[in-house]
Formats: C-alpha cells, structure tokens, sequence
C-alpha cells in the first residue's frame, strides 16, 4: 500500500490484516478515561513521588498543552531489534548493515497483517559484538517472543513465518482462554522461545532525533529500576529469570514535544493483581510474592504514557505496570490497546 519511507522507524506495509493464523478480532475505539481503569482516589500521595531526588535539566521544556490521547497512529505488530546500543543514526534504517536496514531496504517480503512498529534497542546481541553481521535477536509483540539468530539475510523467514503468523494487537485474548501462539519453534536457522519476563518498560533514548529522548531515558530508567528493586522485580538486560520487568532503551516513536515518552507493554494479569476489586485487596497481594510470571498468553495491554518525569515512577510501577491502571489519564495518555477487553485508541 504505502511506499517505503527510509525517514521512520516504524513502516507501513499495507493497511489489512491479511490472511493472518490469528485472526483479528472486531475492536472498539473508546475514550481516553475508558481504555484503562483509573488509579481509584486516595492515591494521588504515590503520583508525584517526594523522594525522588532525579529531576530532569532546568533546560527540559515539553509541550504541556496539546491534547495527548489519540497522538499515536495504530500499529499491529511490534519489533525489537537487539543492537547492545542505546543510540543510533537519525533513521535507524540506515545503520547500514543492520536487520533494521535489512527489513526496511532490501526484505522481499513485506508485513501482511497490518502496520509494523520497528525499533532499534539497546537488547544486547548474543555475541556481545558491535559487528552487525553477527546474529542477533529480536523481541516480537505481542507474541511475547523472542526469535534468536536473525541476520539481514533471514529478515524474509523472520517476517513470512514469525511477523506474519503472529498474533497482532486486534487478536482477542482472555484469561478465560489465553491465545495459543503456534508459531515454529525452529526454521531456516531461526529458533524462538517465550520472552521471560511478565511486563516491559520502553524507553525512547535517541538523542540523535531529539536530545530531550537522550536526556529523560537514563534518567527514568534509574528511578524505575530503585522501584522495582522494592518488589524484587527488576531484571537486568542479560537476565532471564521467569517473571519480573525488563527495561529497554529504544529508537525514536515520535512525539519528542512530549517527552519523555514511555511504553509498557503487560501479560494479561502479569502480576496477579488486575482483578484485585479494591486497593486493600491489592496491597494484601502485593504483599505476597511477585515473582512468579502469573500472566497468561502475549501482550495483552500497551499503555503508551508521555510527559512522564522521575517523581511519577512510583506511581508508575505500583498502579500501571503491577496493575494496569493510570493516574491522569487525561494529560499523560498517548494511546494503547487492551486485547482482553477488545479497545483500542484508535
């Protein structure tokens, strides 16, 4: 449908689902205080957290007043490419060399089932190599997966049997009835396994494309890491223990007047905390082990945030990515889709 535009991370190919072995589901596009349950009141001490002591440069000026929901163009499926780099050319597609390069350039197969979001993220190649000749490994949403061994050669498998045949941000899931992902375990070089942990945190960091996104990056991702320290869920980048959050840096997703932008990908009920009926109720689970990946199926919410500072990690990771709630929703969120309940922003 559209042409190759070297100038996004994210490319369109095609505006159908195609003949996906998922099928999409009929989606409802809802209002911005409907998408996602809102953090009930008595809460608004967690939001803007006091010790906190991160603060952003005095010169870190955003755009406080245009109207956030509904800034993000839809997408259905999302790539992260492991590069072990935080930052990156102005268009990832030309780190030349790159798988990046490879599916936006050179790929003779193209996305069949809708728009795909493709980032660049600090992930470290298996190699631990800087050379983008060697294999690397991509994380796959929302599948949940991870393909291992991918090359700018096998950038046609890697869509044709993995990006094409997965799942897509409209295929319905529930607890009820978690999605099964059949896709191969093993093809034409390339192996795939679940992605370990229970929800991911991305974090914009291409100060090439704008240097308030290389500022606001290290930043949140220390204050996130202290918090999810407190429940004993951090992961480093190299470790795969079952359950937890992983934090990665990735390329640019527009709306820099916004910063700092962050997205949470989550399992459905990762935490064992969604359906939680009241805040006592909650903090009696919270008090109990987190640990175990309780989340059933692949990404089941994405709750794109922006205008995020330090002092709101707190919050951030009690509420939204332990529960899949969200303070303000009014001022800080961009878009996102909950596959469970079948809404969308757009």
């Amino acid at each position: 449908m559209a042409s190759i535009i070297p100038t996004l991370i994210k490319k369109v190919w095609g505006s159908s689902l195609g003949e996906n072995t998922l099928k999409a589901s009929p989606k409802t596009c809802v209002s911005v205080t409907d998408l996602f349950a809102r953090v009930e009141s008595g809460n608004e001490c967690d939001y803007d957290c006091t010790s906190c002591v991160i603060k952003y440069p005095k010169n870190f000026k955003i755009d406080e007043e245009d109207e956030l929901y509904g800034t993000i163009q839809e997408w259905s499926t999302h790539l992260l490419v492991a590069t072990g780099k935080s930052d990156w050319v102005r268009d990832v597609a030309d780190e030349e060399g790159s798988v990046m390069e490879a599916i936006v350039k050179f790929a003779n197969v193209k996305p069949n089932n809708g728009r795909l979001m493709l980032s660049a993220s600090n992930i470290p190649i298996p190699s631990c190599s800087a050379n983008y000749a060697d294999p690397t490994s991509v994380l796959l949403l929302p599948a949940w997966i991870i393909i291992e061994n991918v090359t700018p050669k096998s950038v046609d498998t890697l869509i044709s049997e993995f990006i094409n045949k997965g799942p897509v941000n409209s295929t319905y899931t529930c607890k009820h009835s978690p999605e099964n992902i059949s896709l191969p375990q093993n093809i034409e070089g390339l192996s795939s396994r679940p992605c370990p942990h229970s929800a991911l945190i991305l974090l914009c960091s291409q100060g090439t494309r704008d240097a308030r996104c290389g500022q606001s990056a290290p930043l949140l991702k220390k204050e996130f890491e202290r918090h999810l320290r407190e429940y004993d869920l951090l992961r480093d980048l190299d470790d795969e223990t079952p359950g937890g959050v992983g934090i990665y840096f990735i390329s640019h997703v527009g709306g820099h007047r916004y910063a700092a932008n962050v997205i949470i990908y989550r399992k459905e009920n990762s935490f064992g905390l969604d359906y939680a009926e009241s805040g006592e109720e909650a903090s009696e689970a919270m008090s109990q082990s987190l640990h175990t990946d309780k989340g059933l199926g692949g990404a089941a919410q994405c709750i794109w945030l922006a205008r995020v500072r330090p002092n709101q990690c707190q919050a951030i990771i009690k509420h939204t990515v332990l529960r899949g709630r969200v303070f303000r929703p009014e001022t800080q969120l961009r878009g996102g889709f909950d596959r469970a309940r079948k809404l969308y922003s757009w």
